[in-house]
């Protein structure tokens, strides 16, 4: 696919990044786009490899066909390319700004260490899609007199809205925030996707019939028994947004906070709403002039330290109880796999002190209950502490950001009780039980889809659930269904 020799002639890019220091200055994105010129030498590098791995179980979720809209845009086919990419994939704004790119992993050129810019070229296609025009509505002609009910809109509930409304289904879309987008609008900052990108798509979604409703809590402010008898089905996409405890002594001192409240707040900021909001404290973290120190080592630390720096802080330290990995991995022993390498993201890049192998033994304060600093120590191998390695960090916020472990308890879940079966692992996770075929709950007329059912994960596995999710409804109330899995 692409220019035959492209990968033997043209050299990997991507698009570049607004400097450090200018881009810590504001909250917009700083990825400066390729030209349309550049997108298509980029695409021309995709090969005819025999077995395209990109978009095989190992890189892409969602299955883009990403040789083949490679070859569309290598040849100036913007329109099959957009056509092509939505026939998998949603939203490739989305993705395009905010996947790690699995696909790029498993390039067979990645087996040299200059993979194809699929991550690029698939946000070139949508962007150039909306300035084309080729973004619209696209109702369904026919009506099936079903109606159903989304509840949660992040990715995973939009997909399947979207999904099911084109299948000709009345789709309700209820959502507890005062808008939509769940985490991909409060949990990730603007700097890596900005919100217009989802206000475009409400847009579309309306045009083909999806109401949204937004400011309601399902299961509080409207129960479950109303949604079932008010529906035909129902689909669960409530995400995973409690965090996981971390166990740490000393959580309780002033300035000690999760992540996601303080990257909420000042997602609500940018977009100029008012910071409270259902389930989150309300009280303003603000990290100007201040030390910081985030303890996790995964994209929502990550969030945390460029949300840091664009508020002035002093200096930003993360730390991270994983070894630090090595520079390059063995590619005959990983590929086409996700590595585990030395990875630093652009926040990181911005000027984060970054701790290996740090374990986190307690935050430490004044004798008024205010954080002073983070008391920490080498761990060894199995991430026990070396005693006499002990040092402490200053510290006048720190935040915690290891993970989730599950959805918030006090809506949907509690009004269900234990009508509905809750997974628990070791770890202290709780998903709910469905498998990933039929996506059904054992509450009737009730599936899931989301990190609600398979744990925190990527906006892409969102977004495939919610596809998958909208096909097995469609099939169980139609008991035939043409959308694809």
């Amino acid at each position: 696919m692409g220019k035959v020799t492209g990968f033997m002639e043209i050299d990997r890019q991507v698009a570049k990044y607004q400097p450090a220091s200018d881009r810590i200055r504001h909250f917009r994105e700083f990825t400066i786009p390729m030209s349309d010129p550049e997108v298509q030498k980029q695409a021309a590098r995709c090969m005819d490899c025999g077995i395209p791995y990109c978009h095989g179980p190992t890189g892409c979720p969602v299955h883009n066909q990403i040789p083949d809209w490679n070859d569309l845009v290598y040849n100036g086919n913007w329109d099959e390319a957009i056509r092509n990419l939505h026939s998998t994939n949603n939203f490739p704004e989305f993705t395009g700004r905010v996947c790690p790119a699995p696909c790029e992993e498993a390039c067979t050129l990645n087996l040299e260490d200059m993979p194809v810019s699929i991550k690029t070229v698939e946000q070139a296609i949508a962007d150039k899609a909306y300035e084309m025009g080729y973004i619209v509505p696209q109702p369904a002609t026919v009506k099936t007199g079903k109606k159903v009910a989304v509840i949660g809109s992040g990715p995973a509930g939009m997909a399947a809205a979207q999904q099911l409304a084109r299948a000709g289904h009345e789709v309700h879309l209820y959502e507890r925030e005062s808008k939509a987008g769940g985490l991909l609008r409060y949990g990730i900052p603007d700097f890596k996707m900005e919100k217009n990108f989802i206000d475009r798509r409400v847009d579309q979604m309306r045009g083909e019939g999806v109401t949204f409703h937004y400011g309601v809590n399902v299961g509080v402010d409207k129960k479950m028994d109303e949604m079932f008898a008010e529906h035909d089905a129902v689909l669960y996409c409530g995400g995973s947004e409690t965090p996981r405890d971390a166990g740490i002594p000393g959580v309780d001192f002033a300035g000690v906070h999760d992540a996601m409240p303080y990257l909420v707040q000042q997602n609500r900021r940018v977009g100029r709403e008012n910071i409270d909001s259902v389930g989150w404290p309300s009280d303003p973290i603000l990290a100007g002039g201040k030390h910081i120190v985030v303890v996790g080592g995964g994209d929502t630390a990550s969030d945390c330290v460029g949300t840091a720096f664009r508020q002035g802080a002093v200096k930003v330290t993360q730390l991270d109880i994983r070894p630090q990995p090595p520079e390059k991995e063995d590619k005959l022993a990983v590929w086409p796999f996700w590595a585990t390498k030395m990875r630093t993201s652009s926040s990181q890049a911005e000027g984060a002190v970054r701790e290996f192998q740090v374990g986190t033994l307690e935050f430490v304060g004044d004798e008024d209950g205010v954080l002073t600093g983070v008391k920490c120590c080498q761990v060894d191998d199995r991430r026990k502490p070396i005693a006499g390695t002990e040092f402490i960090i200053k510290a006048d916020l720190a935040f915690i950001a290891i993970g989730f472990r599950g959805p918030f308890t006090g809506s949907v879940l509690k009004d269900l009780g234990d009508k509905l079966a809750i997974n628990t692992d070791k770890r202290g996770s709780s998903n709910v039980i469905a498998n990933d075929r039929d996506y059904k709950t054992s509450v009737d007329k009730l599936w899931t889809a989301g990190d609600v059912r398979r744990g925190q994960s990527l906006v892409v596995w969102a977004i495939r659930e919610g596809r998958q999710a909208a096909r097995a409804i469609d099939e169980a109330l139609m008991g035939a269904t043409t959308l694809p899995r």
